[in-house]
């Protein structure tokens, strides 16, 4: 559970970031460019974080069946 609000919280404040970084760049336009900025923006922050997420968990899972990556005791 503690996972899934650690994910969902990422992809806030990413989601956040991308939509004050879109607005202010729009905003150097007009005020509809800074509405559409930041809602693309938005749309930018959040797909950035779900693949962050997703990559994330795909190289553990690499790293997991990768046989290099297994301690080997040489006793």
């Amino acid at each position: 559970m503690r996972e899934r609000i650690t994910a969902v919280l990422l992809r806030a404040r990413y989601a956040a970031m991308g939509a004050a970084i879109g607005a202010g760049i729009g905003g150097l336009f007009s005020r509809n460019a800074a509405s559409t900025g930041g809602a693309i923006g938005g749309l930018v922050g959040a797909t950035v974080a779900e693949t962050r997420g997703t990559l994330e968990g795909t190289l553990e899972e690499v790293k997991e069946r990768d046989p290099r990556s297994k301690s080997v005791d040489t006793e």
